[in-house]
């Protein structure tokens, strides 16, 4: 029988190097199928300075995050016209999932977002592999923010329109229930909200049923009848999955950003 010699210490430690090189080139492979596109879309009167403490925490997970300024608001408020309606919000979300290349994106939307993010799907469904709705409006083929909103809203609305502005008032940050120590900060941020999008009928022909993740996110201390009968027809159904988050308020990404995290990368 040959002699076979002992492998050598050196031949070990080699050995285990490449061992352990392995092993970190696979969990950084691992990673990298891990990692998310993020698209976070405002609601009305706020801008993509709502998103910071989200997006700060999804980029420390190695995910890629866009949240863009919807025209108008925010720090493109200079560019409010009469003519900003909501199909020139979705354009603002579907040139920039065209132009930076994006796919396999998680797509979300905040309140008044849901009816934008629901025209984006119309557009760019292959794009999108996950949506997110967070206290947000469900809108039907034709439906108009104008008929989903609150009777108060629906007035104030109707006045602005009749006076010939372009813009809804400002409604302050406690009418959203955000936590007393960043109202302050939430009130100095939020700008007048386009009127256009409140008269503009939605464009739905199913295409967000389609994507292949659903949810729906719901602040279930922040009263509003609308988002409750939208979060009991997507429990319905099981092609949705469901959250609902307490102690906060409609603001969920400002009252809760560990919580929302932790709930979207679940949901992408």
């Amino acid at each position: 029988m040959p002699n076979q010699k002992a492998p050598s210490r050196r031949t070990v430690l080699s050995a285990t190097a490449m061992l352990g090189a392995a092993a970190v080139i696979a969990d950084r492979a691992q990673a990298q199928t891990e990692q998310k596109t993020f698209v976070l879309v405002h609601g009305s009167w706020h801008g993509g300075w709502c998103w910071r403490r989200v997006a700060d925490r999804l980029e420390k997970r190695g995910h890629k995050v866009f949240a863009p300024t919807l025209t108008g608001l925010g720090e493109r408020v200079h560019l409010l016209t009469p003519k900003v309606d909501l199909n020139t919000h979705i354009t603002d979300v579907v040139n920039l999932i065209k132009f930076e290349d994006l796919y396999d994106v998680v797509l979300v939307g905040h309140s008044y977002a849901g009816c934008v993010i629901s025209g984006v799907a119309e557009q760019m469904l292959p794009a999108i592999s996950s949506i997110v709705f967070i206290d947000a409006f469900l809108p039907g083929n034709g439906e108009r923010m104008l008929d989903l909103t609150p009777a108060n809203l629906r007035a104030a609305a109707l006045e602005a329109q009749a006076k010939g502005d372009a813009a809804r008032p400002i409604v302050p940050a406690a009418a959203f229930m955000v936590n007393e120590k960043d109202r302050d900060w939430v009130n100095s941020k939020l700008t007048p909200q386009p009127l256009g999008p409140t008269f503009t009928p939605n464009t739905f022909t199913g295409a967000r049923d389609k994507v292949a993740r659903k949810t729906y996110i719901r602040a279930v201390e922040y009263p509003q009848p609308a988002f409750d009968k939208w979060l009991a027809q997507c429990k319905a159904d099981p092609t949705w999955q469901t959250f609902g988050i307490e102690k906060s308020g409609h603001d969920i990404m400002v009252d809760r950003p560990d919580e929302l995290t932790e709930v979207l990368i679940g949901a992408a």
